[in-house]
């Protein structure tokens, strides 16, 4: 993986925490990061290059009019005034690489002096396995600060750690093992045949990034929800608002929207135009 910079532009060197998606149902991760690019005047200064990721491009996606500025699929942004860098994933991995591509931006957070990585995700609804109607979205979290993957700060936040998470569980043990080179990805898994319910989850993208992240030695934590296919708007502004918590994000409220979050511009076409109301 290349990091490109733009020209005149440089990643701050006291920023230590970086923040990207997870792709995975409804694309919640993304649409969050989205928001904090916006909502945090964060600055593009480049992007990344890696062979394991399809290529896309589009327009600008957060300024309010087509100005010609590319979007790429992966781009790395500067909030200078948090101290946090952030990395919006436009595009899909490569089939069967996804180890791979976490491995390399393991390897990107290494080498830009990075501490603690955020990453932001969703999981589906139909897997959940209690329902807590008692309040509204739950965010869970999962963490390398402890081998259990619990987390006193997160904790204090009123989250609860994701329960789904095993170390001892084979597949997580072997996704342990290829995030510290000590297996090969082509090597025949035992029961590969054979997949239980609770070998799913280790084999999502946010699974790989814990692993090759918590394999360097980096600090990292998943925010986690459950959603359905949808609008997942709400479901973005919430993982958007549990980043800003923990991070103690400052977010600009000058754009005058009348709310906290800026949302892009990108987002008015989003799911497309509102229904043709003559067909009522």
């Amino acid at each position: 993986m290349e990091f490109i910079i733009e020209e005149g532009k440089c990643l701050n060197k006291e920023t230590s925490t970086l923040i990207l998606p997870a792709l995975s149902i409804g694309n919640v991760g993304q649409l969050a990061v989205d928001l904090l690019v916006s909502s945090t005047r964060a600055e593009r200064i480049g992007y990344l290059d890696d062979p394991y990721i399809l290529p896309c491009v589009g327009n600008d996606a957060y300024g309010p009019t087509p100005c010609g500025e590319l979007a790429l699929p992966l781009e790395a942004y500067d909030s200078r005034n948090n101290g946090v860098a952030l990395v919006q994933q436009r595009s899909p991995v490569v089939k069967g690489m996804m180890v791979e591509f976490a491995r390399n931006l393991a390897d990107f957070a290494v080498a830009t002096g990075m501490n603690h990585v955020l990453v932001l995700s969703s999981l589906e609804f139909m897997r959940l396995q209690k329902i807590d109607t008692s309040s509204g979205m739950q965010i869970f979290y999962l963490s390398s600060t402890n081998t259990d993957g619990t987390d006193d700060c997160c904790e204090r936040l009123g989250w609860k750690k994701w329960q789904e998470y095993n170390p001892d569980q084979r597949s997580w043990k072997y996704l342990s093992s290829l995030a510290e080179g000590n297996a090969r990805q082509e090597d025949n898994l035992p029961f590969e045949d054979e997949p239980e319910d609770e070998d799913y989850y280790p084999s999502l993208p946010f699974a790989a990034l814990f692993s090759c992240f918590k394999a360097k030695g980096i600090k990292v934590t998943c925010l986690l929800c459950y959603c359905s296919e949808g609008d997942n708007t709400p479901e973005a502004f919430s993982l958007a608002e549990a980043t800003s918590k923990l991070l103690g994000l400052s977010i600009d409220n000058s754009h005058g929207e009348g709310g906290k979050w800026l949302t892009p511009f990108s987002w008015r076409t989003v799911y497309g135009p509102p229904p043709d109301l003559s067909m009522f």
